[in-house]
C-alpha cells in the first residue's frame, strides 16, 4: 500500500492522543488549564538587550494608527519603473529560482561595473571586486563583521544611520564620533584629528548624507582620504543615495581619491537607485583582498539574493533610458514644492543637495520646542509624521531639526504643508 502523502497545506498528522501529539512540545507546553508557564528569557547580547524600536518604525506606526500623512520614513509613493517590475516578473516565471552564485549573477555584477564606469569613472572588475547583497544594510553588516576585530576603533559621523552603531558594537568595534551640525554639516581637520589614532581601523562615511541631505564636498572628501592613508584605515562608504543628487551636483566616490581604491568599501543600493526600497538588492565594491573578506562574511549572512530581482536590476542598469536624469529631476521638483510651501508657512528650511529629505530648523522657525516633542505633536494632533534629527545622534544631539521626506505626490506634500502650518 502506497504511503499517504500530505499536501503542503494539510494538517499535522494526528498522533495516538489527538492533533499535535506527534510533536514534542517540551517542558513548556501549554498546561491543560491556565497560562503558559514561560521561563525566564535567555541571556542576550548587551548590544541588543535594551535596543529600542527605531524612530522610523515608531513614527510610521503612529502614522498608520492615526491615518496621518507619512513624511517620516524614506520611501516614495510611486512603485518604481514598470519595465523593471515586468522584468522581475518574467524572470520569476521563466528564469531560475534556485541559488544564484554567492557573489551575485554575473550579468548583474557586469552591469554594476558598467554603470559605475559610465557614471563615476570607476574601473571595477565584476568578477573580483563586486558582490551582490540582500540590501545595503546586509552589505554594511558584511563589512563590519569582516573588517572589525574587538577593540578596533571606528570613526563615525553624527548624524548617522541608526544601524551603524549596534552593528559596529556587535562586531567589537569602539565608536569614535564626529559631531556634524547644521546648516552645512561639514567636518574639518581639527575634528578628524580628535578621533583618528593608531587604533583607528575603519571610518564610515554616508554621502549623500541621510538625514542632512548633504553631498559631501570634494575638499572634505580629500581631507578624509588623507587621514585614511595616514592612519592606514579602511573607509566603508555608504553611498546608497548616489543617484539622488540635485542642482547639477555630481556624486564623487571616496574610492576615486589618491590611495583610496585599495582601502575603500563602496556600498550601493538598487532600491534607492530605482525607488523600490523593498527590493533589497545592494552592491559591495572593493579591491580583491577586501572583497574576499567581504564575500566570506556575506556567504554566512544571506548567502545570496533573489535571482529574479538581480536580473531585473541588471536590466535596469544596462538599459536605463532617461531614468537617471528624469528621476532626480522629478524629485528635485518635489523638494522645491515642499520647501516653497514650508517657507511660505514661516518655516526655516535648510538646503538639500541630495536624498529624499529636507530639514526644517525649528528654532529659526520661531518654535521653542525640541524636535521630538514637535514631531509627536505634529503626528498626534495634526496628522503629519516626521523624523526628529536628534534620533540620528548617539550623544550631544542636535535637537532643533526636523526631517521630512519629499518623495511623495504633490497633493500629499501640499496637504502636509497645511497641517504643519497649523502645528507651527
Amino acid at each position: 500500500m502506497a504511503p499517504k502523502i500530505l499536501p503542503l497545506w494539510g494538517r499535522w498528522p494526528r498522533g495516538p492522543e489527538g492533533a499535535g501529539a506527534a510533536l514534542d512540545l517540551g517542558a513548556h507546553a501549554r498546561p491543560r488549564h491556565g497560562r503558559r508557564p514561560y521561563r525566564e528569557p535567555p541571556m542576550v547580547h548587551p548590544v541588543f538587550a535594551d535596543l529600542p524600536v527605531t524612530v522610523f518604525e515608531e513614527m510610521s506606526g503612529l502614522a498608520r494608527e492615526l491615518g496621518a500623512i507619512n513624511l517620516g520614513q524614506g520611501f516614495p509613493d510611486d512603485q518604481g519603473p514598470i519595465a523593471l517590475r515586468r522584468k522581475a516578473g518574467e524572470a520569476l516565471i521563466e528564469g531560475s529560482n534556485q541559488y544564484p552564485p554567492m557573489r551575485g549573477l554575473p550579468q548583474l555584477r557586469q552591469a554594476v561595473a558598467g554603470h559605475y564606469g559610465r557614471t563615476q569613472g570607476l574601473d571595477l572588475d565584476p568578477d573580483r571586486e563586486i558582490i551582490v547583497t540582500s540590501g545595503a544594510t546586509e552589505a554594511l553588516a558584511a563589512a563590519f563583521l569582516s573588517l572589525i576585530s574587538p577593540g578596533d576603533e571606528v570613526v563615525l559621523f553624527q548624524p548617522l544611520y541608526d544601524a551603524y552603531l549596534p552593528m559596529v558594537r556587535r562586531a567589537g568595534g569602539v565608536p569614535r564620533l564626529v559631531r556634524l551640525t547644521p546648516p552645512h554639516w561639514r567636518f574639518d581637520q581639527a575634528m578628524l584629528e580628535a578621533v583618528f589614532s593608531e587604533k583607528t581601523k575603519l571610518v564610515v562615511l554616508n554621502s549623500p548624507l541621510n538625514p542632512a541631505g548633504v553631498v559631501t564636498p570634494d575638499e572634505d572628501l580629500a581631507l578624509l582620504a588623507e587621514f585614511c592613508v595616514r592612519f592606514d584605515a579602511t573607509a566603508v562608504c555608504d553611498e546608497v543615495w548616489e543617484a539622488v543628487v540635485f542642482d547639477g551636483r555630481a556624486h564623487r566616490p571616496l574610492m576615486t581619491f589618491p590611495g583610496m581604491h585599495e582601502r575603500t568599501v563602496k556600498i550601493g543600493s538598487a532600491g534607492k537607485m530605482f525607488g523600490m526600497t523593498g527590493w533589497k538588492v545592494g552592491f559591495l565594491c572593493a579591491a580583491p583582498p577586501l572583497a574576499r573578506a567581504l564575500a566570506s562574511a556575506h556567504q554566512f549572512l544571506t548567502f545570496t539574493t533573489p535571482p529574479n530581482l538581480q536580473a531585473a536590476v541588471a536590466f535596469g542598469l544596462e538599459e536605463p533610458g532617461d531614468w537617471f536624469t528624469a528621476m532626480p529631476a522629478g524629485l528635485q521638483r518635489s523638494r522645491d514644492r515642499l520647501a516653497a510651501g514650508l517657507r511660505e508657512a514661516g518655516f526655516a528650511v535648510l538646503d538639500s543637495g541630495g536624498t529624499y529629505f529636507l530639514n526644517v530648523d525649528l528654532t529659526a522657525s520661531g518654535i521653542d520646542e525640541p524636535d521630538r516633542a514637535f514631531a509627536l505633536r505634529a503626528v498626534r494632533e495634526h496628522g503629519v509624521a516626521a523624523i526628529p534629527v536628534s534620533a540620528f545622534y548617539a550623544e550631544d544631539a542636535v535637537t532643533n531639526v526636523l526631517r521630512l521626506c519629499f518623495a511623495k505626490a504633490d497633493d500629499v506634500l501640499d496637504a502636509a504643508v497645511e497641517r504643519l502650518a497649523r502645528a507651527k
